[in-house]
């Protein structure tokens, strides 16, 4: 599929540009063995990775969840800065998009404050434009309207945008919105399990992308 027309590209943040793995699974490790003590190994924690919290913790206990949401949240903002690192060709990739004149922005499954915690320590934020997180709107991702309120802010159109991400619903939120769409092979989640989405494209490198969409630095 040709990508000269993209114009803008859409990024999820966790587990696509920023690396907070090893704190989600920490955090959920830690929330789960209070109340489940035993239960739930890493194998069984990675399906949590990438839906909402509210939808995660609810399917394990309603009558709980909002306890075990408050727990995952204390101890994901106490740990977050020492957990927290940005994929290698991230920085480069944004930086050399952004001067090129592409117009980027970030659609997340996230809370706001952790979303911009994230942006502002790896130095990432100046080079997008909106970001929409999970407090901006009514359906997350891979309903479109996170990817439709990003577009509408940058004054895009699905024919010339690019969704990347690293979590089936960030495929399925490409395809549902019309927009083009890109999946990361370092996703925790394995890269069988993305193909099987048929993305439009699989990064091996997000540096991948200054030449897949002939981004020449202005």
């Amino acid at each position: 599929m040709s990508m000269q027309n993209v114009n803008t590209v859409l990024f999820d943040l966790d587990g696509t540009l920023i690396d907070t793995n090893d704190l989600i699974i920490a955090s959920f490790t830690y929330t789960l063995d209070h109340y489940f003590p035993g239960r739930f190994q890493r194998e069984d924690i990675l399906p949590f990775i990438g839906p909402p919290l509210h939808d995660t913790f609810h399917s394990l206990d309603p009558e709980k969840a909002g306890e075990m949401m408050a727990m995952y949240r204390e101890h994901n903002h106490t740990h977050h800065d020492e957990l927290l690192k940005e994929y290698s060709g991230v920085r480069e990739a944004v930086e050399g998009l952004s001067k090129a004149g592409f117009q980027l922005g970030i659609v997340t499954t996230k809370r706001s404050p952790t979303t911009w915690k994230g942006l502002e320590l790896t130095g990432l934020k100046p080079y997008f434009k909106t970001v929409i997180t999970l407090d901006d709107v009514e359906h997350a991702k891979p309903h479109p309207e996170p990817l439709e309120k990003a577009m509408d802010a940058l004054g895009a159109v699905p024919e010339h945008t690019l969704m990347v991400g690293d979590n089936v619903h960030d495929i399925e939120g490409g395809k549902q919105a019309g927009t083009k769409t890109a999946a990361v092979a370092w996703s925790i989640k394995g890269a069988e399990a993305l193909i099987k989405e048929k993305p439009d494209i699989m990064l091996e490198d997000m540096r991948e992308l200054l030449t897949i969409l002939e981004a020449p630095v202005k």
